[in-house]
């Protein structure tokens, strides 16, 4: 706390979904009238938080999701990971209807009610895709802002080698799953 920050830690490690949302409950415990998500590798500008805060509290969407795909500046990623996210952006336009450019990306504000759902059923394993069918499924908003995103400063991607084709067949199998089962998330019942 000496920078000005809480820390959370995890005696060990839980992967990415369990961290993220020990955040979610963070926020949510504190009654935090928003969140913001970013990414650990340093590719997310702090530059834009302030725009996605203000389409939060102008009740734009209950959640902002920022997309390096709505202007194609800076860094893209390597092609295959931009083929992956555009079959992704396609699943999404059958699944729900809405066009979502940059399903995977980790950089998102969340309004208080959006955090109070997200807090309690963040997915676990590459859950950036999956909370948006969630977000959707529990009658919350979702849009993109244009964002310039960086190469990678820090750490190596979870997604390499074979794994990228593994992670398109369990995130499809998540997205359809929880889409299939067709249930409405109330969200408003959770404590």
């Amino acid at each position: 706390i000496e920078t000005g920050v809480f820390v959370l830690r995890h005696p060990f490690n839980l992967g990415i979904g369990s961290a993220v949302q020990s955040g979610f409950k963070f926020a949510f415990k504190h009654n935090y009238d928003v969140a913001i998500q970013v990414d650990g590798d340093g590719q997310h500008d702090p530059k834009y938080i302030p725009k996605m805060l203000e389409l939060i509290q102008d009740d734009v969407a209950d959640v902002i999701g920022g997309s390096r795909f709505l202007t194609k500046e800076g860094f893209q990623s390597s092609l295959l990971r931009r083929l992956w996210i555009k079959y992704f952006e396609i699943l999404f336009k059958i699944l729900t209807g809405k066009k979502v450019t940059d399903c995977t990306a980790g950089f998102r504000a969340f309004s208080k009610d959006s955090i109070k759902l997200i807090s309690k059923v963040y997915p676990d394993d590459f859950p950036e895709p999956e909370a948006i069918i969630l977000i959707y499924k529990a009658g919350f908003t979702f849009t993109e802002v244009p964002v310039v995103m960086r190469e990678r400063l820090g750490g190596q991607s979870s997604i390499s080698g074979i794994k990228p084709l593994i992670y398109m067949i369990k995130v499809t199998l998540a997205l359809l799953m929880n889409v299939l089962r067709g249930d409405r998330i109330e969200w408003r019942e959770f404590k």
